[in-house]
């Protein structure tokens, strides 16, 4: 993975494989605490599941972390004192926090780590503190696996928190 600096917000990664995408999610989970957000965006087949699953190891979660696309959400428990995953999938979903209301991830988010895929315009009201990550890949016909990943910090746990580790 290369760090490409963009200003002092944005943290940028090219990563050129599924394995470093996963790879680059078990370095994002040691950031991660109870109460924290993250929002994933990016086309079809950019790699959110995949940092996901990454996520979900270096949590030490229970399950196979899969797209909960048709399930909405998925809550996979902690297998040690860390806390548990909530894994998101609001593209089937309409707009704002009213309809995502069902899945309780007001209640959920205190003790629980939140990840939305697609989750723009339609979680933010959660909380004033959220990780948003973008991932861009090439579109069309190709097999480039290279994929751009910005992190963007909202909010003053993020602002402080040291996304560096991630180019580690």
């Amino acid at each position: 993975m290369e760090a490409v600096p963009r200003n002092p917000v944005e943290t940028e990664l090219t990563v050129t494989s599924p394995e470093q995408m996963r790879e680059l999610g078990l370095k994002l989970a040691k950031l991660l605490r109870a109460g924290d957000l993250v929002m994933l965006s990016g086309e079809l087949g950019a790699g959110k599941t995949t940092l996901t699953r990454g996520l979900g190891e270096g949590l030490g979660v229970r399950g196979a972390v899969t797209s909960p696309t048709f399930v909405i959400a998925r809550v996979h428990p902690s297998l040690g004192d860390g806390p548990p995953l909530v894994h998101v999938d609001a593209y089937r979903l309409g707009g704002g926090l009213d309809e995502m209301e069902d899945l309780d991830l007001d209640v959920s988010l205190p003790e629980s780590v939140i990840v939305v895929e697609w989750g723009e315009g339609k979680v933010e009201e959660l909380t004033e503190d959220r990780l948003q990550v973008q991932i861009h890949r090439a579109v069309g016909d190709t097999t480039d696996e290279v994929r751009h990943v910005t992190f963007t910090p909202v909010g003053e746990r993020w602002g402080t928190a040291d996304l560096g580790v991630l180019t580690a």
